[in-house]
Protein backbone atom coordinates (compact mmCIF):
# COMPACT_ATOMS: atom_id res chain seq x y z
CA UNK A 1 0.00 0.00 0.00
CA UNK A 2 1.51 3.28 -1.13
CA UNK A 3 -0.21 6.09 0.76
CA UNK A 4 -0.52 9.29 -1.29
CA UNK A 5 0.04 12.35 0.91
CA UNK A 6 -1.90 15.62 0.69
CA UNK A 7 -0.98 18.71 2.70
CA UNK A 8 -2.40 21.99 3.94
CA UNK A 9 0.08 24.61 5.25
CA UNK A 10 2.84 22.50 3.71
CA UNK A 11 5.70 24.91 4.39
CA UNK A 12 8.92 24.31 2.48
CA UNK A 13 8.52 20.53 2.66
CA UNK A 14 9.66 19.26 6.06
CA UNK A 15 6.78 16.80 6.36
CA UNK A 16 7.09 15.72 2.71
CA UNK A 17 10.86 15.21 3.08
CA UNK A 18 10.16 13.17 6.20
CA UNK A 19 7.73 11.05 4.18
CA UNK A 20 10.40 10.49 1.53
CA UNK A 21 12.97 9.62 4.21
CA UNK A 22 10.67 7.16 5.99
CA UNK A 23 11.41 3.56 5.19
CA UNK A 24 9.06 1.26 3.30
CA UNK A 25 7.70 -1.31 5.72
CA UNK A 26 6.93 -4.92 4.73
CA UNK A 27 4.23 -6.76 6.63
CA UNK A 28 4.54 -10.41 7.65
CA UNK A 29 2.38 -11.42 4.68
CA UNK A 30 4.65 -9.55 2.25
CA UNK A 31 2.64 -6.37 1.70
CA UNK A 32 4.71 -3.20 1.31
CA UNK A 33 3.63 0.05 3.00
CA UNK A 34 5.11 3.43 2.02
CA UNK A 35 4.24 7.14 1.69
CA UNK A 36 4.64 9.33 -1.40
CA UNK A 37 3.96 13.09 -1.46
CA UNK A 38 1.01 13.89 -3.70
CA UNK A 39 -0.38 17.44 -3.67
CA UNK A 40 0.31 20.34 -1.29
CA UNK A 41 -0.78 23.91 -0.70
CA UNK A 42 0.53 26.97 1.14
CA UNK A 43 -0.21 30.71 1.06
CA UNK A 44 3.46 31.80 0.78
CA UNK A 45 4.87 31.96 -2.75
CA UNK A 46 8.53 31.36 -1.83
CA UNK A 47 7.50 28.41 0.32
CA UNK A 48 5.59 26.87 -2.59
CA UNK A 49 8.61 27.39 -4.86
CA UNK A 50 10.86 25.63 -2.32
CA UNK A 51 8.44 22.73 -1.97
CA UNK A 52 8.05 22.36 -5.74
CA UNK A 53 11.81 22.47 -6.37
CA UNK A 54 12.78 19.95 -3.69
CA UNK A 55 9.82 17.59 -3.56
CA UNK A 56 7.74 17.44 -6.72
CA UNK A 57 10.40 18.24 -9.31
CA UNK A 58 12.68 15.58 -7.82
CA UNK A 59 9.91 12.99 -7.65
CA UNK A 60 7.76 13.80 -10.68
CA UNK A 61 9.87 16.24 -12.77
CA UNK A 62 7.07 18.83 -12.50
CA UNK A 63 5.49 21.21 -10.00
CA UNK A 64 1.85 20.94 -11.05
CA UNK A 65 0.68 19.58 -7.70
CA UNK A 66 1.74 22.57 -5.59
CA UNK A 67 -1.19 24.94 -5.04
CA UNK A 68 -0.32 28.51 -4.08
CA UNK A 69 -3.28 30.04 -2.29
CA UNK A 70 -5.02 31.04 0.92
CA UNK A 71 -6.62 27.99 2.53
CA UNK A 72 -9.68 30.10 3.35
CA UNK A 73 -10.33 30.55 -0.36
CA UNK A 74 -9.79 26.95 -1.49
CA UNK A 75 -12.69 24.94 -2.86
CA UNK A 76 -12.09 22.07 -0.45
CA UNK A 77 -14.67 19.63 -1.90
CA UNK A 78 -12.93 19.87 -5.30
CA UNK A 79 -9.42 19.24 -3.95
CA UNK A 80 -7.81 15.89 -4.85
CA UNK A 81 -8.40 12.98 -2.47
CA UNK A 82 -5.45 11.44 -0.63
CA UNK A 83 -4.71 8.44 1.57
CA UNK A 84 -2.87 10.42 4.21
CA UNK A 85 -3.41 14.08 5.07
CA UNK A 86 -1.01 16.39 6.92
CA UNK A 87 -1.62 19.89 8.18
CA UNK A 88 0.76 21.84 10.38
CA UNK A 89 -1.78 24.59 10.99
CA UNK A 90 -0.23 28.00 11.78
CA UNK A 91 1.08 28.21 15.33
CA UNK A 92 1.33 31.99 15.72
CA UNK A 93 -1.66 32.29 18.06
CA UNK A 94 -0.74 29.21 20.13
CA UNK A 95 2.92 30.05 20.75
CA UNK A 96 4.01 30.74 24.32
CA UNK A 97 5.93 33.74 22.96
CA UNK A 98 3.70 36.73 22.20
CA UNK A 99 0.05 37.38 22.94
CA UNK A 100 -1.12 33.74 22.69
CA UNK A 101 -4.58 34.64 21.39
CA UNK A 102 -5.42 31.01 20.65
CA UNK A 103 -8.71 30.51 18.84
CA UNK A 104 -9.44 34.23 19.23
CA UNK A 105 -6.55 35.20 16.96
CA UNK A 106 -6.34 35.49 13.18
CA UNK A 107 -4.50 32.18 12.77
CA UNK A 108 -6.05 30.08 15.54
CA UNK A 109 -9.23 29.10 13.66
CA UNK A 110 -7.32 27.88 10.58
CA UNK A 111 -7.24 24.32 11.95
CA UNK A 112 -10.92 24.12 10.97
CA UNK A 113 -10.03 24.00 7.27
CA UNK A 114 -8.07 20.81 7.90
CA UNK A 115 -11.09 19.42 9.72
CA UNK A 116 -13.26 20.35 6.74
CA UNK A 117 -10.95 18.44 4.40
CA UNK A 118 -11.21 15.36 6.64
CA UNK A 119 -15.01 15.55 6.59
CA UNK A 120 -15.13 15.98 2.81
CA UNK A 121 -12.53 13.42 1.69
CA UNK A 122 -12.10 10.92 4.56
CA UNK A 123 -8.40 10.00 4.12
CA UNK A 124 -7.27 6.85 5.91
CA UNK A 125 -5.12 8.81 8.34
CA UNK A 126 -3.92 12.31 9.17
CA UNK A 127 -1.10 14.04 10.99
CA UNK A 128 -1.63 17.49 12.53
CA UNK A 129 1.22 19.52 14.03
CA UNK A 130 1.44 22.57 16.28
CA UNK A 131 3.49 24.12 19.07
CA UNK A 132 3.48 22.81 22.63
CA UNK A 133 1.62 25.95 23.74
CA UNK A 134 -1.49 24.65 22.00
CA UNK A 135 -2.36 22.48 25.02
CA UNK A 136 -2.59 25.51 27.34
CA UNK A 137 -4.03 28.09 24.94
CA UNK A 138 -7.36 29.66 26.02
CA UNK A 139 -6.92 27.92 29.40
CA UNK A 140 -6.76 24.56 27.65
CA UNK A 141 -10.12 25.03 25.91
CA UNK A 142 -8.59 25.43 22.43
CA UNK A 143 -6.88 22.05 22.60
CA UNK A 144 -10.06 20.32 23.74
CA UNK A 145 -12.09 21.97 20.98
CA UNK A 146 -9.58 20.94 18.30
CA UNK A 147 -9.30 17.34 19.54
CA UNK A 148 -13.09 17.03 19.69
CA UNK A 149 -13.46 18.37 16.14
CA UNK A 150 -10.90 15.85 14.86
CA UNK A 151 -12.61 12.97 16.65
CA UNK A 152 -16.01 14.04 15.35
CA UNK A 153 -14.59 13.91 11.82
CA UNK A 154 -14.46 10.12 12.17
CA UNK A 155 -11.00 9.40 13.57
CA UNK A 156 -9.36 7.83 16.59
CA UNK A 157 -6.77 10.36 17.64
CA UNK A 158 -3.37 9.99 19.30
CA UNK A 159 -1.98 13.35 20.50
CA UNK A 160 1.49 13.52 22.00
CA UNK A 161 4.05 16.19 22.91
CA UNK A 162 7.16 15.10 21.02
CA UNK A 163 10.50 16.37 22.27
CA UNK A 164 12.37 16.17 18.99
CA UNK A 165 15.80 16.24 20.62
CA UNK A 166 14.92 12.73 21.87
CA UNK A 167 14.17 11.62 18.29
CA UNK A 168 17.49 12.37 16.62
CA UNK A 169 16.93 16.06 15.93
CA UNK A 170 19.87 18.24 17.12
CA UNK A 171 17.54 20.85 18.53
CA UNK A 172 15.30 21.32 21.56
CA UNK A 173 12.00 21.54 19.70
CA UNK A 174 8.78 20.49 21.41
CA UNK A 175 5.73 20.04 19.22
CA UNK A 176 2.30 18.49 19.62
CA UNK A 177 1.68 15.93 16.90
CA UNK A 178 -1.81 14.47 16.56
CA UNK A 179 -2.06 11.23 14.58
CA UNK A 180 -5.54 10.17 13.52
CA UNK A 181 -6.65 6.80 12.10
CA UNK A 182 -10.06 6.53 10.43
CA UNK A 183 -12.51 4.74 12.71
CA UNK A 184 -13.44 1.99 10.27
CA UNK A 185 -9.84 0.78 9.86
CA UNK A 186 -8.52 -1.96 12.13
CA UNK A 187 -5.26 -0.17 12.84
CA UNK A 188 -3.94 0.90 16.22
CA UNK A 189 -1.27 3.61 16.25
CA UNK A 190 1.18 3.71 19.15
CA UNK A 191 3.47 6.59 20.12
CA UNK A 192 7.03 5.68 19.00
CA UNK A 193 9.54 5.57 21.83
CA UNK A 194 12.43 8.06 21.82
CA UNK A 195 15.59 6.88 20.07
CA UNK A 196 17.99 7.52 22.93
CA UNK A 197 17.47 10.16 25.58
CA UNK A 198 21.07 9.78 26.80
CA UNK A 199 22.70 10.24 23.38
CA UNK A 200 21.33 13.42 21.90
CA UNK A 201 22.92 14.89 18.76
CA UNK A 202 24.75 18.13 19.57
CA UNK A 203 24.67 21.33 17.56
CA UNK A 204 28.42 20.92 17.02
CA UNK A 205 28.00 17.50 15.42
CA UNK A 206 25.03 18.62 13.33
CA UNK A 207 26.82 21.63 11.85
CA UNK A 208 30.37 20.30 11.50
CA UNK A 209 29.97 16.60 10.62
CA UNK A 210 30.47 16.75 7.75
CA UNK A 211 31.62 20.35 7.31
CA UNK A 212 29.37 22.60 5.24
CA UNK A 213 31.02 23.61 1.98
CA UNK A 214 31.55 27.37 1.71
CA UNK A 215 29.71 27.58 -1.60
CA UNK A 216 26.72 25.60 -0.35
CA UNK A 217 23.34 27.16 -1.22
CA UNK A 218 21.65 29.26 1.48
CA UNK A 219 24.97 29.59 3.32
CA UNK A 220 25.46 33.36 3.14
CA UNK A 221 27.10 34.89 6.21
CA UNK A 222 25.05 37.57 7.98
CA UNK A 223 26.99 40.81 8.44
CA UNK A 224 27.31 41.85 12.07
CA UNK A 225 27.75 45.40 13.31
CA UNK A 226 30.91 46.24 15.24
CA UNK A 227 28.84 46.57 18.42
CA UNK A 228 27.32 43.12 18.00
CA UNK A 229 30.72 41.58 17.32
CA UNK A 230 32.16 43.22 20.44
CA UNK A 231 29.18 42.06 22.53
CA UNK A 232 29.50 38.48 21.29
CA UNK A 233 33.14 38.38 22.39
CA UNK A 234 31.94 38.46 26.00
CA UNK A 235 29.19 35.85 25.62
CA UNK A 236 30.22 32.28 26.39
CA UNK A 237 28.75 29.18 24.68
CA UNK A 238 25.21 28.60 25.92
CA UNK A 239 24.97 32.14 27.35
CA UNK A 240 23.01 35.16 26.12
CA UNK A 241 22.90 38.98 26.12
CA UNK A 242 22.32 39.11 29.87
CA UNK A 243 25.71 37.62 30.72
CA UNK A 244 27.40 39.37 33.63
CA UNK A 245 30.66 39.34 31.65
CA UNK A 246 29.39 41.95 29.19
CA UNK A 247 30.67 45.45 30.04
CA UNK A 248 28.10 48.19 30.68
CA UNK A 249 28.70 49.99 27.39
CA UNK A 250 27.74 46.86 25.45
CA UNK A 251 24.72 45.84 27.52
CA UNK A 252 21.22 46.05 26.06
CA UNK A 253 19.00 48.79 27.43
CA UNK A 254 15.92 46.64 27.93
CA UNK A 255 13.30 46.95 30.63
CA UNK A 256 10.87 44.22 31.62
CA UNK A 257 11.02 40.70 30.24
CA UNK A 258 14.39 39.50 29.02
CA UNK A 259 14.03 36.82 26.36
CA UNK A 260 16.59 34.07 26.90
CA UNK A 261 17.43 33.61 23.20
CA UNK A 262 18.64 37.19 22.61
CA UNK A 263 22.23 36.97 21.28
CA UNK A 264 22.35 33.47 22.67
CA UNK A 265 25.27 31.33 21.53
CA UNK A 266 24.81 27.63 20.88
CA UNK A 267 26.27 25.22 23.40
CA UNK A 268 28.34 22.89 21.17
CA UNK A 269 27.91 20.05 23.67
CA UNK A 270 24.09 20.11 23.59
CA UNK A 271 21.30 20.18 21.02
CA UNK A 272 20.51 23.71 19.84
CA UNK A 273 17.71 25.75 21.29
CA UNK A 274 14.61 26.09 19.09
CA UNK A 275 15.17 27.38 15.56
CA UNK A 276 12.64 30.15 14.89
CA UNK A 277 11.54 31.84 11.69
CA UNK A 278 11.14 35.45 12.77
CA UNK A 279 12.38 38.06 15.19
CA UNK A 280 14.52 41.15 15.14
CA UNK A 281 18.10 41.83 16.17
CA UNK A 282 19.64 39.24 18.44
CA UNK A 283 17.24 36.39 17.55
CA UNK A 284 19.15 34.83 14.63
CA UNK A 285 20.94 32.14 16.71
CA UNK A 286 24.66 32.55 17.26
CA UNK A 287 27.68 30.37 16.68
CA UNK A 288 29.32 28.91 19.81
CA UNK A 289 32.77 30.26 18.82
CA UNK A 290 32.65 32.59 15.84
CA UNK A 291 31.27 36.07 16.49
CA UNK A 292 28.34 35.83 14.09
CA UNK A 293 24.81 34.59 13.57
CA UNK A 294 24.27 31.17 12.01
CA UNK A 295 23.80 30.92 8.28
CA UNK A 296 20.53 29.57 6.92
CA UNK A 297 22.29 26.38 5.87
CA UNK A 298 23.47 25.87 9.45
CA UNK A 299 19.90 26.40 10.67
CA UNK A 300 18.72 23.92 8.06
CA UNK A 301 21.22 21.39 9.43
CA UNK A 302 19.69 21.86 12.90
CA UNK A 303 16.28 21.23 11.32
CA UNK A 304 17.70 18.05 9.66
CA UNK A 305 17.20 19.16 6.05
CA UNK A 306 19.76 17.60 3.68
CA UNK A 307 22.34 19.94 2.15
CA UNK A 308 20.90 19.46 -1.33
CA UNK A 309 17.54 20.81 -0.16
CA UNK A 310 17.69 24.31 -1.66
CA UNK A 311 15.40 27.01 -0.28
CA UNK A 312 13.99 29.64 -2.64
CA UNK A 313 13.61 33.38 -1.93
CA UNK A 314 15.46 36.10 -0.07
CA UNK A 315 17.65 35.38 2.94
CA UNK A 316 14.92 36.50 5.35
CA UNK A 317 12.31 34.47 3.50
CA UNK A 318 14.54 31.40 3.74
CA UNK A 319 15.08 32.03 7.44
CA UNK A 320 11.30 32.10 7.93
CA UNK A 321 10.77 28.91 5.93
CA UNK A 322 13.42 26.99 7.88
CA UNK A 323 12.17 28.15 11.26
CA UNK A 324 8.52 27.30 10.53
CA UNK A 325 9.26 23.84 9.10
CA UNK A 326 8.78 20.44 10.70
CA UNK A 327 12.15 18.62 11.11
CA UNK A 328 12.16 15.85 8.47
CA UNK A 329 14.08 13.40 10.68
CA UNK A 330 11.63 13.76 13.56
CA UNK A 331 8.49 13.37 11.47
CA UNK A 332 9.99 10.44 9.52
CA UNK A 333 10.13 8.44 12.78
CA UNK A 334 6.43 9.11 13.32
CA UNK A 335 5.72 8.10 9.72
CA UNK A 336 7.66 4.87 10.21
CA UNK A 337 5.60 4.10 13.30
CA UNK A 338 2.43 4.79 11.32
CA UNK A 339 3.52 2.44 8.53
CA UNK A 340 4.42 -0.27 11.05
CA UNK A 341 0.99 0.14 12.61
CA UNK A 342 -0.70 -0.57 9.27
CA UNK A 343 1.71 -3.43 8.58
CA UNK A 344 1.01 -4.91 12.05
CA UNK A 345 4.73 -4.79 12.88
CA UNK A 346 5.51 -4.26 16.61
CA UNK A 347 7.80 -1.44 17.71
CA UNK A 348 8.91 0.22 20.94
CA UNK A 349 6.28 2.66 22.11
CA UNK A 350 5.35 4.91 25.03
CA UNK A 351 2.16 6.30 26.52
CA UNK A 352 0.80 9.55 25.18
CA UNK A 353 1.78 12.61 27.22
CA UNK A 354 -1.94 13.44 27.37
CA UNK A 355 -3.14 10.15 28.86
Amino acid sequence: MNFKLGEFFCGPGGIAQGAIDSKSIKSLDGKLFSITPGWATDYDLDTCATYAQNIHKKLFKNDKNVIHGDVRKLDIPKLPPCDGFAFGFPCNDFSLVGESKGLNGSYGPLYSYGVEYLKQHHPKWFIAENVGGLSSSNDGDAFTIILTALEDSGYKIHPHLYKFEDYGVPQSRHRIIIVGIRNDLKTEFRIPAPLSIDKKITSFDAITKPPIKENSPNNEITKQSKTVIERLKYIQPGQNAWSELIPNNLRLNVKGARLSNIYKRLDPNKPAYTVTGSGGGGTHMYHWKENRALTNRERARLQTFPDDFIFQGSKESVRKQIGMAVPPKGISIIFNALLKSFAKIPYDNVKSSFE
